[in-house]
């Protein structure tokens, strides 16, 4: 039994609008007064990554008027899952809410910890007892509340094996309507297919569908006819010349001798990734973009873990 068990009812699907939606035109600006303003940051991956939060996160939520910042963090530890020390650093460098994926319960320390910190999330459709939550409501900074709802997909992960959320997240995205019209959804998955679907299921139900996972921004973010912001997969924060943000030369290797190696976090060319989205007072997304952020800060030894080279462990 998932997070909220719930029959699915899928809406019908119209034609889309563009980024800004024609209605509201000008007035999608940013730092609405009686609306939202969210900031989304693309998977953070690494220690790298976390450095790029530390270092661009207080201009971009200054300079953008940001009310509340949502990160997915499913490889914020070496790549591979997210362990407390780095949720507890995360969420204290002003991230309100952090998601994560099939890795979410990869670190043990995070177990435990899942279970106690208010701003985490794990997918929903975990089963029901599973340490954590799958989806939360925040206060945000202009005094609005949000929800934020965690989501895994089904295709492409051999280890979990977790209830296909079209049978409930429209159940859920209508109960958690009664208490805030603006929900954000984080749909990590793998497949392309299964992004696009859940979009039109979930067109008018909730406020925006956020694609993460496959850790490259796509050029595809739009708003739907009836309000709903959707965007493939908001990229990542950490190294983009990597692989997924990890050393390249690691993972030719594991290619080429199919010999497991330690994959290593990537230092060259920093940029914190994501979309930023308003949001009206009903709910509906008024404009989705893009954001890429070079980090031109260089990392102490203790942000870097040591030495020159654009290879570190974690």
């Amino acid at each position: 039994m998932a997070d909220a068990e719930a029959a699915a009812e899928r809406p019908a699907e119209e034609r889309d609008r563009t980024a800004t939606s024609e209605a509201d035109g000008q007035e999608a600006g940013r730092g609405h007064s009686d609306g939202l303003t969210v900031l989304f940051v693309g998977e953070i991956v690494g220690s790298s990554g976390v450095f790029c939060v530390k270092s661009l996160l207080p201009a971009i939520k200054e300079q953008e008027g940001i009310d509340v910042v949502v990160a997915n963090a499913d490889g914020a530890t070496g790549g591979f899952g997210i362990g407390k020390n780095h949720a507890v650093y995360l969420h204290k460098l002003g991230i309100d809410v952090i998601t994560t994926g099939e890795c979410a319960y990869y670190k043990l320390d995070m177990v435990p910890h899942m279970a106690k910190a208010p701003y985490m999330l794990r997918p929903t459709n975990y089963p029901y007892d599973n340490p954590g939550r799958g989806w939360l409501i925040h206060n945000a900074s202009n005094g609005k509340r949000v929800a934020v709802i965690n989501v895994l997909g089904q295709s492409g992960f051999t280890r979990t094996h977790l209830t296909n959320p079209v049978s409930f997240l429209p159940k859920l995205a209508q109960k958690i309507r009664q208490e805030t019209p603006f929900i954000i959804v984080d749909y990590h998955a793998y497949t392309t297919a299964e992004k696009q679907t859940l979009f039109y299921l979930m067109n008018g139900e909730v406020s925006a569908v956020v694609g993460t996972h496959t850790k490259v921004l796509t050029a595809d973010g739009r708003i739907l006819d009836k309000g709903t912001a959707v965007i493939t997969d908001a990229g990542r924060t950490g190294s983009i010349n990597s692989v997924g943000g990890l050393d390249p030369e690691i993972e030719i290797r594991k290619f080429l001798t199919q010999v497991p190696e330690r994959s290593r976090t990537y230092w060259e060319k920093l940029e914190l990734q994501g979309v930023i989205i308003n949001i009206d007072s009903e709910g509906k997304a008024t404009r989705i973009e893009t954001i890429r952020r070079e980090c031109k800060e260089k990392p102490h030894d203790g942000d870097s873990k040591g030495g020159g080279n654009q290879s570190k462990p974690d």
